[in-house]
């Protein structure tokens, strides 16, 4: 093969590439950047419900706690390129940031593209040169890079960085071409599933409340030992196949496949149970002559207490007046520790980021060089990270791209 006019080969246009492409394209490199599709940045665009969020505005130290799988092996990553530091890039790339709930940051316009078009414009001040075409294939010899094989024939160069995201959201191009193009080189690969997805359950009630969306909510995710694994405060919401929504996506990071789950939701975390029981008592006597059907209005959404009732043993049109310190009891523990059952996941192609990929026992935390071959790099999803909903997948993305945009 002969001699690469590049110092570089980037393969995948998406968060990771497009910014190892821009850091290593501002130190000089002659970089070359290759993408199936038509266009790079086509998942970025679509993170967020369409606004970005770009990352958290809290420390490295926070990030890396948000990060439950493999985050000790991003510390060197993390700490030498913080939450604060993409907030820099990209609000002196012109587009300005705003913080909100959870320290979510997002463009103030709330348009994902102009996050990508600040990328955009450091690739084209960085001369960096692209190409659309579908990469089949690594050429390694003698245990180091010598080349890629593309559909356009190959390409010569002694340094890779693959950044061709997970498995999720495979319009996008997100379609496991990195795991192939990885364990042709010998790496190990952890078996690719949804995180940050929905959960199936085969709970009816879900069903019977689809659509509900609750706020405010306490939730515990619980092993098959009754053991807490993850709790949250947020949103919920109900669903023709189970509960989706920014708790239950979190809860998702945690799930183990083989395992049994379970979701308790605490519907009224303000208030400790001797509060919620004297709010019961003013209820039931304020609307003593209605059914109990009516007298909860107040205090649940009118599609979730016919399940309540339900749960509780309570038939729907007894007078509030006629219920029994029982039966208030038992409504008092539905409404504190409401169970839902978890039979899965919904599939990966679901999944806002997929879990598994490139074991980070085989690749340098540093530099994001491969253990195994000479010139080979990784960065972003590919590689076996993922992180709770806010902002910490793509901070993730922009630290490991800059870690390796160093030493391309």
């Amino acid at each position: 093969m002969k001699k690469s006019t590049f110092d570089a080969v980037i393969v995948g246009g998406g968060a990771a590439g497009l910014f190892a492409a821009v850091q290593a394209s501002a130190r000089g490199r002659r970089i070359l950047l290759l993408e199936k599709n038509s266009r790079c940045g086509k998942k970025l665009l679509i993170t967020g419900k369409g606004r970005c969020n770009v990352t958290n505005a809290c420390t490295a130290e926070e990030a890396l706690k948000n990060i439950p799988r493999n985050g000790r092996f991003l510390y060197s990553a993390m700490a030498a390129f913080p939450p604060e530091a993409a907030m820099a890039f990209f609000e002196q790339g012109g587009c300005p940031l705003k913080v909100e709930r959870g320290n979510r940051v997002f463009p103030v316009s709330d348009r994902s593209a102009d996050v990508l078009n600040v990328l955009e414009r450091a690739l084209q001040r960085g001369g960096v040169e692209r190409r659309q075409t579908t990469v089949t294939g690594l050429s390694i010899a003698d245990g180091a890079i010598n080349g890629v094989l593309t559909s356009d024939g190959p390409v010569a160069c002694s340094t890779v960085l693959l950044c061709t995201g997970g498995a999720s959201y495979p319009l996008t191009g997100s379609t496991g071409d990195g795991y192939r193009l990885a364990e042709q080189a010998g790496h190990t690969i952890q078996p690719p599933c949804g995180s940050l997805v929905p959960l199936v359950s085969p709970d009816e009630a879900c069903a019977e409340m689809q659509g509900l969306s609750l706020r405010n909510t306490g939730v515990q995710l619980r092993d098959e030992k009754g053991k807490t694994v993850y709790q949250d405060f947020g949103e919920l919401l109900f669903t023709h196949f189970g509960v989706s929504g920014p708790t239950v996506l979190s809860a998702s990071a945690h799930l183990k496949p083989g395992k049994s789950y379970s979701l308790v939701l605490d519907l009224k975390p303000a208030l400790d149970e001797g509060k919620l029981d004297a709010r019961f008592l003013r209820d039931l006597e304020a609307y003593a002559n209605r059914s109990m059907e009516n007298a909860l209005a107040d205090l649940f959404p009118h599609s979730m207490i016919p399940v309540l009732l339900r749960r509780a043993g309570i038939d729907p049109a007894l007078r509030a007046n006629s219920l029994t310190r029982q039966q208030r009891r038992a409504l008092l523990e539905e409404t504190k520790r409401f169970v839902i059952p978890i039979s899965g996941t919904r599939p990966v192609e679901e999944a806002i980021i997929t879990r598994g990929g490139v074991s980070t026992k085989e690749i340098d935390p540093r530099t994001m060089a491969s253990k195994l071959v000479h010139g080979l790099y990784f960065a972003g999803e590919l590689i076996d990270c993922d992180a709770y909903t806010g902002g910490f997948n793509l901070q993730i993305a922009w630290a490991t791209a800059h870690a390796a945009a160093q030493v391309l």
